[in-house]
């Protein structure tokens, strides 16, 4: 019987922005080098994590989209990083789960579009145990809130090289919102949709320790097909920001 590949689950903690796609490089590396050697690469991570308050700016997006400048962003001590993933500016901070897969596409599908969708589905399934619908919206990637003004609760931007993937999604669970008024978030400049949370949209706390175990059930539905998805929240080189 054919060994099947496993993606190791890493639970990071509240983790620097830096550090933690520092890790990511390494990780995504290490898979494409043993793939080009024909070294095993029956081992791929799924990274979740928090980060302390900090803007991202994706390589399609637009610096102006960034409201703040550096000096002032410094004096309240918000980071901002250019990154290498698809989409524009987005917002990271503490209540707003992150995921980063870096798995190897050629053990699944070689579709972007397909990966995309079934981050979305992970996500939409996530939130709909919450008692909230969610839906996408053709031409604007992520998960969103129906209704007259529709409501961003996730953000999706990826990255892959020689199919392996890095970067991932940011679900806000229950972080501060006032953060997106820094941005133009995703570059969306349309009064009809805003940025929104789990914990707005149910009007109560949601501990984001049950969000993340959702998304770890949903995430193993839809991958597991594929590959083995083994919880494993211990690393050596774990670090959390206290």
């Amino acid at each position: 019987m054919e060994k099947r590949p496993k993606i190791k689950v890493q639970d990071l903690g509240l983790m620097d922005y830096k550090e933690a796609w520092d890790l990511q490089y390494r990780l995504h590396n290490e898979l494409i080098e043993n793939k080009l050697s024909g070294r095993s690469k029956d081992t791929m991570y799924f990274l979740l994590c928090e980060h302390p308050p900090v803007y991202t700016l994706g390589r399609s997006g637009s610096p102006a989209h960034l409201l703040l400048p550096e000096a002032e962003l410094k004096r309240r001590g918000l980071s901002f990083y250019k990154i290498n993933r698809g989409g524009d500016i987005t917002h990271h901070g503490p209540g707003q789960l992150v995921g980063y897969p870096i798995l190897d596409l050629s053990l699944f599908r070689e579709d972007v579009g397909w990966y995309i969708r079934s981050l979305e589905e992970v996500l939409i399934r996530t939130v709909a145990d919450f008692g909230v619908e969610a839906c996408r919206i053709p031409k604007y990637t992520g998960v969103w809130v129906p209704g007259r003004q529709k409501r961003k609760i996730a953000a999706i931007g990826v990255h892959l090289s020689r199919w392996v993937s890095m970067h991932g999604f940011a679900l806000n669970v229950s972080n501060d919102l006032s953060l997106f008024d820094h941005i133009i978030p995703c570059g969306i400049q349309d009064p009809d949709k805003a940025v929104t949370s789990l914990s707005r949209e149910t009007g109560q706390l949601v501990e984001i320790a049950v969000v993340k175990e959702a998304v770890l059930r949903h995430f193993a539905e839809l991958f597991s097909g594929y590959a083995e998805v083994e919880k494993n929240t211990t690393h050596e080189e774990k670090s959390k920001t206290r």
